[in-house]
C-alpha cells in the first residue's frame, strides 16, 4: 500500500490546511503540463494521495490499514502481489471473478493547471483575467469519434468482446484462459480509417484564451477551478477541470493587509505642525484627507470604506485605507529660517525636553524625549 502522506510530504498528524497546502505544491511541481508527460504517473500518485487524505472518511480507513483507491491492497492479494479474481478468471473464463468486458474507447480528460497574475485594483473590485492555455482539445475534423469516416466496426476477432479465450494445456489438465484482444486492443471496435488529424485519438493538442472570473476580494496565491474545462479525455471524453493559480503583483502605492491597505504619506513639517489637507489618489478616484494639526511621526489617518472588498460579502463591505504619516524633516535651511526655528523651539521645547514618557512605544528607548524642533535641531546640527 503506498504511503500517501509520503507522497504528499506532511506528517501523520497533518492538519486539512497542510495536506491541502503540501498537495498545491505537489500538483504545481509534477503537473505533466509544467514539468513534462514524463511526470504523469507521479502527477497521478499525488491525485491519489489527496484524494484520500483530504476526505476524513477516506483518511480514517487508510489509517486503518485499507486503501479507499485499491480496498484489496490490503488484504491477501495486495501483500501477495496479484488479485485471486483475476487468476481464477484466466483459468476458468469470463463467469468467475471480476466480468471483462470491451474497454470503452472514450476516457475522461485530465486535469489541467494554469497561472495568471493580476493587480491589485481587480483584487479588490473582481473582474476577467485571460489565460492562454495549452492542452487537448476535440479534434475539429472528426469531432471526438477518431474516425476519419464511418463509424468504429466490430472487431472480427473478439466480436466486440475485447477479449478473447483460448484453451491452455496445464498439469492439471485443459483451462480456459482469456486476455484482451490484440486486433482492437480490448475495445471491441475497430477504426479501420483513423482521422490523420487525431491520428484515431479523437483529441489534438491546441491552444486557447480562457476568461477566468476573479472574485472581489481575491486573495494572492489562490487557487481557482474552472469545472471541465482543462484536458479534453480520449475520443471525445469529457473534460478535467482547468485550475487556475492566482498572484496578486505588488501595487506601487498601496500596500494589503487582510481587508485593509496601508500607505505611506510624507508631508512637510509644517503640515504636521498647523495641519493641512491632502489629497490622496486610490482605487476610487481621488480623496481628501485631514492631517490634523500636531500630527506626530508614524501617526495615521484612516479612510473608511475604501479599502478591498471583503471576500463572499453580500453586500459589498470593504475594508479600509490606513494612510501613515512620514514627517519630513529638511536638512539644508537658510540663515532666516534656521533663526526661527531657533527662536520657536526655544520657546516651545524647553519644558517638553525635560518630561519622561509615560509608556514607551515598541522599537523606541525610553528616555527623556525632545521635542519635535529639538530633533529638527539635532538633524541639522
Amino acid at each position: 500500500m503506498a504511503d500517501y502522506y509520503e507522497v504528499l510530504g506532511v506528517d501523520r498528524n497533518a492538519s486539512e490546511e497542510e495536506i491541502k497546502k503540501a498537495y498545491r505544491k505537489m500538483s504545481r511541481k509534477y503537473h505533466p503540463d509544467i514539468a513534462g508527460p514524463e511526470f504523469e504517473d507521479k502527477f497521478k500518485e499525488v491525485n491519489s494521495a489527496y484524494e484520500v487524505l483530504s476526505d476524513t472518511e477516506k483518511r480514517r480507513m487508510y489509517d486503518q490499514g485499507v486503501d479507499p483507491n485499491n480496498p484489496n491492497a490490503g488484504g491477501f492479494s495486495g501483500s501477495a502481489g496479484f488479485d485471486m479474481g483475476d487468476i481464477f478468471g484466466q483459468f476458468f473464463g469470463q463467469g468467475f471473478g471480476a466480468s471483462q468486458g470491451p474497454v470503452p474507447r472514450t476516457q475522461p480528460g485530465r486535469d489541467s493547471l494554469a497561472n495568471v497574475t493580476i493587480d491589485l485594483k481587480t483584487a479588490i473590485f473582481g473582474g476577467t483575467a485571460h489565460v492562454d492555455i495549452r492542452t487537448m482539445a476535440l479534434c475539429p475534423d472528426c469531432k471526438g469519434s477518431g474516425s476519419a469516416g464511418g463509424a468504429p466496426t466490430t472487431c472480427p476477432d473478439c466480436q466486440g468482446r475485447g477479449f478473447v479465450q483460448k484453451v491452455v494445456r496445464t498439469m492439471i489438465g485443459q483451462m480456459m484462459s482469456s486476455a484482451p484482444c490484440e486486433r482492437c486492443e480490448g475495445h471491441g471496435t475497430i477504426i479501420e480509417n483513423p482521422c490523420p488529424s487525431c491520428m484515431g485519438h479523437g483529441r489534438v493538442r491546441s491552444k486557447r484564451n480562457v476568461g477566468v472570473s476573479i472574485p472581489a476580494g481575491i486573495h494572492d496565491d489562490t487557487r481557482l477551478r474552472l469545472a471541465s474545462q482543462g484536458e479534453v479525455g480520449e475520443c471525445g471524453g469529457t473534460a478535467g477541470d482547468l485550475y487556475i493559480d492566482v498572484r496578486v503583483e505588488p501595487d506601487k502605492t498601496f500596500v494589503r493587509d487582510g481587508d485593509d491597505l496601508h500607505c505611506w504619506i510624507e508631508v512637510p513639517m509644517s503640515w504636521a505642525v498647523l495641519g493641512h489637507d491632502f489629497e490622496l489618489d486610490t482605487f476610487d478616484g481621488k480623496r481628501s484627507i485631514d492631517i490634523p494639526a500636531g500630527t506626530q511621526q508614524d501617526d495615521t489617518v484612516t479612510v473608511d470604506g475604501l479599502g478591498v472588498t471583503k471576500l463572499r460579502s453580500t453586500k459589498g463591505e470593504r475594508g479600509d485605507i490606513i494612510a501613515h504619516i512620514v514627517v519630513h524633516i529638511p536638512t539644508k535651511l537658510t540663515d532666516d529660517e534656521r533663526d526661527l526655528i531657533e527662536r520657536f523651539a526655544a520657546q516651545h521645547d524647553n519644558g517638553a525636553a525635560h518630561k519622561v514618557a509615560s509608556q514607551s512605544r515598541p522599537g523606541k528607548s525610553t528616555g527623556k524625549p525632545k521635542g519635535f524642533f529639538g530633533k529638527l535641531k539635532d538633524a541639522l546640527s
